[in-house]
């Protein structure tokens, strides 16, 4: 799997480089499972309700790739990858009133929010949980690891996005054991060192 700005269906001059992304879903909502059971394994984004969140949709293109997280779980973990096929366009929830993602300032002849339509691509062998993603210096820079970061939609770098990839199809890091407590020396016999 690659992230689209090494794909060039043309020539590599016809397609600019294509960022990759990570969008947040709490799996309570609507989880990678979810995606993987919706027809066609297609569902549409809707509900961001973040201005800078939604600007990133809006920047989405058609072929690029997304980081798929899972959020407000135990642990929070990158548990696949989802593909943009369809770019952003209006989020109709937005002047539902019945939709918990109603925005009385929103309505169709003025939506301020967008979607985009995703369709899974793959659902990782394991699961990345956050604590793990924290502790891999080459994802550092990651908007997501960031303190206080609450984005549900933000870019990845191509190599931010190669690292999760890989690591989702390795064996998880040995965990550190703790060293052994050297023996004591028992009551009344001396070491000679």
């Amino acid at each position: 799997m690659t992230c689209p700005s090494e794909v060039a269906p043309d020539s590599p001059a016809k397609r600019a480089a294509m960022p990759c992304w990570l969008i947040k879903s709490e799996p309570t909502t609507f989880s990678i499972q979810d995606l993987a059971k919706a027809p066609k394994k297609t569902t549409s984004w809707e509900g961001v309700r973040n201005y800078q969140a939604r600007n990133f949709l809006r920047a989405m293109k058609r072929g690029d790739l997304a980081i798929y997280y899972h959020s407000n779980a135990e642990p929070p973990a990158a548990v696949g990858i989802a593909r943009i096929v369809r770019e952003a366009y209006p989020d109709p929830t937005a002047w539902d009133p019945e939709s918990a993602y109603h925005d009385p300032k929103a309505s169709p002849d003025n939506p301020l929010w967008s979607m985009v339509d995703v369709q899974l691509v793959e659902i990782f062998p394991r699961e990345i949980p956050l604590e793990e993603l924290r502790g891999v210096t080459a994802l550092a820079g990651m908007e997501l690891l960031r303190r206080g970061s609450r984005l549900s939609v933000t870019p990845v770098t191509l190599a931010e996005f190669r690292t999760i990839e890989k690591r989702a199809h390795t064996k998880p890091p040995a965990r550190p054991t703790r060293p052994a407590k050297p023996a004591q020396a028992k009551a009344g016999k001396q070491s000679r060192r």
